[in-house]
C-alpha cells in the first residue's frame, strides 16, 4: 500500500528536487506541443510528464524576481515588495524577515542546496546561503550580466565585474568564474554536474534532501554549451532547449542510479513565460503573449511532478494551479509547519496532485505587475483590468474590464461581459478579500532595509 502524505511525514519525509527553468514558455516543450515542432525534441522532459502529473494551468508572477519570491515564499510579491523595479542601491530581493522555503524544510530536518540563479538578494544576508540553504554555487541576478564585458563602453573602473559565485551557511561567499559569455555556455552544465554530485552524495545519509536548480536556460542570451552548438540544425535557441532537456535527464538519472525514485518528489517548472526579446524569443503556444504582461502566454508555464506510488503518473490537468502554492503543498508533504505569522497565499494541493481530489483547492488567483493590479484568473474566466498585449507597447488602463472564457477563447480575443458578465461578481469579490488583506498586513515597501519591522493592523485602514 502507498504511504499516505502524513505517515511518510511522521517517519522520513521524502526528498525533493526542484528543477526550474528560467522564461520557458508553455508551447517549447514536445509534451506541451512543442518540441520538434520547436526544432528541438524534448524526450527527457516529456518521459517525466509520462511519469508523472502535467498541469496545464499552471501560473506565475510577471517576470523573474518576482516568481522566484512567490516559489520561496509562498506570498505574492505585492506583500514581500520583492519586484524587478527596486531602485539600483536599495537591498534587492526578499526581505530577511521572510520566510523561505529552504529555511521551512531546514527547520524540518532537511540538508538544502542550491545550485543556480537567485536573483532575490546580491549582499551578505540576503544571498542563498543565508536564506536555508546550505550550500550555494550560481548567478546573484541574472543571466543577461554575461553580456557586459563585451557590450560597447563597458567600463569595469565603474562595473562590477559579473562572476559565479559560491557560499556555504555561515560563511561568505566567494567569488568564481567572470560570468561572461562563454561562462554563461557553461554555466548549465556546471550547475547539472554540481546537483548530479549532491544527490549521489545524499544517497548515503539517512537525511532528506531538498536540491533546488533553477537553471539559466532558455534567458536571453539564449545560446547553448558548446557540446550543443548546432546540435538541432535550427539555430542557438533550438540548441539551447536541447541542451536544457538533457541537463534534466541527467539530474533524473542521478535520482534514479541513486535508487531514489520512489523516495523523491521530482519536480520540474519554468519561472515566466516566454522572452519576448529578439533574437531570442520563445513561445507561449496556444497562448498569447509573453513574461512582462498579464496576457495567458505570461501567466501560463509547465509544470510536472513526479512521485512514484503518490502522484498519478501519465495524467493531464487543466486545474488552476499557482506557483504561490509550492511553498505550503511542500511543506505539507515534509510535515513543516507554515509561519502564523503573516498570510501564506499558496494553497496545499496535495490532496489534487495525489488525484483524491479532481478539483484544484484554488478557484482563481490577482496578479500584479510591480504595484498595480493588472488582472484576475476564476475558474475558466479572466478579467483585464489593465490591457498591454505586448511589453513596453503601451498599457492602456480599460474604463470597463474585458472578460474572456480561456477555454472558449484561448487567445483572449473576444469579450464576453456581455454573455457571462455574471463571472464579474465572484471575480471583484475575490480581489476585493484580498485587498482587504492587503490593509490589515501592509506590504513591505520595495527596497526596505534590513531592519525594517511589518506591522499588522487589527483592522482595516
Amino acid at each position: 500500500m502507498p504511504q499516505t502524505l502524513e505517515s511518510t511525514a511522521q517517519h522520513r519525509p521524502p526528498n525533493i528536487v526542484l528543477v526550474l527553468a528560467d522564461n520557458l514558455g508553455w508551447g517549447e516543450l514536445g509534451c506541451y506541443g512543442g518540441g520538434a515542432l520547436r526544432g528541438a525534441p524534448t524526450p527527457r522532459i516529456d518521459a517525466l510528464a509520462q511519469q508523472g502529473t502535467q498541469f496545464l494551468n499552471f501560473n506565475v508572477e510577471s517576470d523573474c524576481v518576482p516568481t522566484r519570491s512567490a516559489l520561496m515564499t509562498g506570498r505574492h510579491p505585492i506583500r514581500t515588495g520583492a519586484l524587478q523595479s527596486v531602485p539600483a542601491g536599495l537591498p534587492q530581493g526578499i526581505h530577511p524577515w521572510e520566510v523561505t522555503m529552504a529555511e521551512l524544510l531546514s527547520s524540518r530536518g532537511y540538508a538544502t542546496a542550491m545550485y543556480g540563479k537567485w536573483h532575490l538578494g546580491d549582499k551578505e544576508g540576503r544571498y542563498p546561503k543565508d536564506r536555508g540553504f546550505d550550500e550555494w554555487y550560481g548567478i546573484p541576478r541574472t543571466t543577461n550580466e554575461s553580456m557586459f564585458t563585451e557590450q560597447v563602453g563597458f567600463d569595469p573602473e565603474v562595473v562590477d565585474v559579473p562572476h559565479v559565485m559560491e557560499g556555504r551557511r555561515g560563511q561568505p561567499v566567494e567569488l568564481r568564474e567572470p560570468y561572461d559569455l562563454e561562462m554563461r555556455r557553461n554555466i548549465d552544465a556546471e550547475l547539472t554536474r554540481r546537483s548530479c554530485a549532491y544527490v549521489k552524495q545524499q544517497a548515503t545519509k539517512a537525511q532528506p534532501f531538498f536540491l533546488y536548480v533553477p537553471l539559466t536556460q532558455l534567458h536571453y542570451p539564449t545560446i547553448p554549451h558548446r557540446d550543443y552548438e548546432g546540435r538541432s540544425k535550427h539555430g542557438d535557441f533550438a540548441d539551447s532547449l536541447m541542451e536544457m532537456d538533457a541537463r534534466v535527464g541527467q539530474i533524473m538519472d542521478a535520482v534514479s542510479e541513486s535508487g531514489l525514485d520512489d523516495d523523491t518528489v521530482f519536480i520540474f517548472a519554468s519561472d515566466n513565460g516566454p522572452e519576448y526579446r529578439r533574437p531570442w524569443r520563445g513561445s507561449a503556444g496556444t497562448w498569447t503573449g509573453t513574461y512582462h504582461t498579464s496576457m495567458e502566454g505570461g501567466l501560463r508555464v509547465p509544470l510536472i511532478v513526479r512521485w512514484p506510488n503518490q502522484i498519478p503518473a501519465g495524467r493531464t490537468t487543466n486545474e488552476i494551479v499557482h506557483v504561490v502554492d509550492l511553498f505550503p503543498t511542500l511543506a505539507a508533504i515534509a510535515g513543516a509547519e507554515l509561519p502564523a505569522d503573516r498570510p501564506i497565499d499558496g494553497v496545499d494541493q496535495g490532496s489534487f496532485w495525489r488525484g483524491e481530489q479532481q478539483k484544484s483547492a484554488r478557484e482563481g488567483f490577482v496578479y500584479y505587475i510591480k504595484s498595480e493590479l493588472r488582472a484576475a484568473k476564476w475558474r475558466d474566466w479572466k478579467m483585464h483590468f489593465v490591457w498591454e498585449v505586448e511589453p513596453n507597447a503601451g498599457a492602456n488602463h480599460l474604463e470597463t474590464p474585458y472578460l474572456f472564457n480561456l477555454v472558449q477563447d484561448p487567445k483572449e480575443e473576444s469579450d464576453v461581459n456581455a454573455v457571462q458578465g455574471w463571472v464579474r461578481g465572484p471575480i471583484r469579490k475575490m480581489i476585493h478579500a484580498f485587498q482587504e488583506s492587503l490593509k490589515v498586513h501592509p506590504p513591505i515597501p520595495p527596497g526596505a532595509e534590513d531592519d525594517y519591522q511589518p506591522v499588522t493592523r487589527t483592522t482595516p485602514h
